[in-house]
């Protein structure tokens, strides 16, 4: 399951027929890459809409997905299943058709194609054999969370899925850990406050937000810092919906904390918060991680 690739919702119903300009844009040729909504069904575009009822076959992740959308916006196309279970097999067909001359547009459930679906195979494919190959952007749930979010844009890393087991999760927050930009993740909402606990720990208690069922009816955005974010989904039942994390980059004042400056912190917390809490203060003050403070908190011993 993808982010990027959920469901789409039936509303709003889309532009009506009469608003559909009638070739418009150059046909098709080649592959053509498009993009769709990922939960509002009003936010496909004019030229997404007139390239997808023009190309000969429209190829999709799961037809019974894509026939709901088109069924909105009353396109009527050939649909072509390709996936996981049967890329292998179905790819070099799609190749063949396309040299022949055929014009083929490629969906993914929702959202922009290529991001955790086996479309790259396909475009990969396209270009070894010398086909046209042609992007039509659109909807992504990557750009709605970081416009959302509230955080840093000029520099930033999608990471996907993190790994289901926590150690395997853990060893790859520590990777990530030195890029110098905000970090985009998809979560599962069982995993959910376990992965903010860790990325609190791993990272230090970075400013961050939780965007949840982006453009649908039930679209939520939670922001703070790491480490409150997780506490509050930890005491309350697992988000329902599709979920993206947005992590800012590191504060400044991690770079240039010394020892001796998360030392005399601590010994100031410490003098009136429990060791969690002094620890988590820290870590929030400096960006540093939480893991190292608490290992300069341990150092100390008892703070008169």
């Amino acid at each position: 399951m993808a982010v990027e690739n959920g469901a789409t919702s039936g509303e709003p119903s889309g532009a009506p027929e009469a608003s559909k300009p009638a070739r418009a844009y150059p046909a098709p040729a080649g592959l053509s890459v498009v993009a769709t909504p990922i939960g509002n069904a009003g936010d496909i575009t004019l030229r997404a809409l007139d390239t997808l009822g023009r190309v000969a076959a429209v190829v999709c992740e799961d037809t019974r997905v894509t026939s709901k959308l088109f069924a909105i916006h009353a396109i009527r196309a050939t649909l072509i299943a390709y996936h996981d279970h049967n890329a292998e097999r179905v790819r070099p067909q799609l190749v063949a058709r396309l040299k022949a001359g055929e014009a083929l547009a490629l969906v993914s459930d929702a959202g922009t194609p290529l991001v955790s679906d086996p479309g790259y195979k396909l475009v990969g494919a396209c270009l070894d054999a010398g086909i046209s190959v042609t992007a039509l952007p659109g909807p992504s749930a990557i750009l709605a969370a970081l416009v959302l979010a509230g955080l840093p844009t000029d520099r930033f890393f999608f990471a996907g899925f993190l790994p289901p087991k926590q150690g395997a999760r853990r060893a790859e927050i520590e990777r990530l850990a030195p890029i110098p930009g905000s970090l985009v993740i998809y979560e599962s909402p069982q995993r959910l406050a376990a992965c903010l606990a860790d990325l609190a720990e791993l990272l230090g208690d970075r400013p961050a937000a939780v965007t949840r069922e982006l453009t649908k009816r039930f679209e939520e955005v939670r922001r703070g810092r790491l480490a409150a974010l997780a506490r509050a989904y930890a005491d309350a039942e697992p988000p329902k919906g599709e979920i993206v994390i947005v992590v800012g980059p590191s504060d400044n004042a991690a770079a240039v904390a010394s020892d001796a400056d998360i030392d005399a912190l601590l010994r100031k917390a410490l003098a009136g918060a429990s060791l969690r809490d002094a620890v988590d203060a820290v870590a929030a003050a400096t960006g540093v991680k939480r893991r190292a403070v608490y290992q300069r908190a341990l150092a100390l011993g008892p703070v008169p």
